[in-house]
């Protein structure tokens, strides 16, 4: 589908903005924000500026329009397309039908590598592989793998446990058909952003309480683990950094409406009764997110059950940080960082 003119125009004048020297992004953006011992990156602080300025958001009064809201900002931010990297679309056979997937092969990895089935972020409620398509390019170029990105069944249309049972078929399947895509079955990680941080760390419990294949490694990017608690992070940065507390009402009342019990660990995975002998992971938090302290806690019951965890707090930025690759320097190198632990905890020995 061909970018509208009005898009492209948008996106060109940000890449603009962040091309300016340093002293006029400063003034563009404002004074510095500091909140909790930390200073927000100016590459996320134009950002939400450009946001207040335009008055977007992505979430908007349905389903629907939150849906297209996401379709279109995503060209304003992901920024051109990364390559090389070779997709093909691949069909993931389901219960209730299909399950569209898109599978991402950097140029030069050959037979055998590893590969990462990745879970688009959205509150379970927008997102798609094309919202995240740059996330999942930038993560097999510079990761040096094989990445499978699904499309999982959405709420409010389908609500918990939908998603969560999508991303199982999906992780057994990859297991399954590895060869087939020339990976290595025995070098599979699970991983996603938000919404599908939330679903890789579900499926490495499941997976590893179960007889049947387990991930290798969990790439979690500021993951949702308890929909329970309400944790100092979420009031410090309820309003104004992308991800807000109304929003998050919203996600999870669509997802687990009334009668769910939230409590559930294959919806709060950290919540879970035990957690020892999951897959080594890396855990990625956004200092300015509600999110973050959650998923700190998780990082933190992980290691006290001795599963091997790196837990990187991005101190500057901003929940969804992994999807504005075209906005700025600071949005990428957070992500190769991510990528780098992805290529390390998928070069250990293939086991038999």
């Amino acid at each position: 589908m061909a970018i509208p003119a009005h898009i492209r125009a948008q996106a060109a004048g940000a890449k603009l903005l962040y091309a300016l020297p340093y002293p006029l992004r400063r003034l563009v953006a404002g004074r510095p924000i500091r909140i909790d011992g930390q200073e927000l990156a100016l590459d996320a602080q134009l950002l939400l500026r450009l946001q207040r300025l335009s008055g977007a958001t992505f979430v908007q009064e349905s389903v629907e329009r939150s849906r297209a809201a996401l379709d279109v900002s995503r060209h304003l931010v992901s920024g051109s397309p990364i390559e090389p990297v070779l997709t093909r679309d691949v069909a993931v056979p389901a219960p209730h039908g299909e399950l569209g997937a898109t599978l991402y092969t950097p140029e030069g990895v050959g037979a055998g590598s590893g590969m990462l089935v990745f879970y688009h972020g959205g509150g379970w409620v927008v997102g798609n592989r094309q919202s995240h398509d740059n996330t999942a390019r930038f993560l097999a170029r510079y990761a040096g793998v094989r990445v499978l990105s699904v499309e999982y069944r959405l709420a409010p249309e389908h609500p918990f446990p939908a998603a969560q049972e999508d991303a199982l078929t999906a992780f057994d399947f990859a297991y399954e058909k590895a060869g087939d895509f020339g990976a290595d079955p025995h070098r599979i990680a699970v991983g996603g952003d938000s919404a599908g941080g939330n679903l890789a760390a579900v499926t490495a419990q499941v997976t590893t309480r179960r007889d049947g294949p387990v991930p290798a490694f969990q790439l979690l990017l500021y993951p949702a683990v308890d929909a329970t608690s309400r944790r100092r992070s979420r009031d410090l940065f309820a309003d104004g950094f992308f991800l807000t507390d109304e929003h998050m009402d919203w996600f999870i009342g669509h997802y687990a409406p009334d009668g769910v019990d939230r409590s559930d660990p294959a919806l709060s995975p950290l919540l879970a009764e035990d957690v020892s002998g999951l897959p080594p992971a890396y855990i990625a938090t956004a200092g300015f997110d509600p999110l973050r302290d959650e998923a700190e806690a998780y990082a933190a019951r992980l290691a006290d059950a001795g599963v091997p965890v790196a837990l990187s707090r991005q101190a500057d930025l901003i929940h969804g940080y992994a999807n504005f690759l075209g906005l700025g320097h600071r949005f990428r190198e957070a992500l190769a960082e991510a990528a780098g632990a992805l290529r390390v905890g998928l070069s250990r020995p293939t086991e038999g």
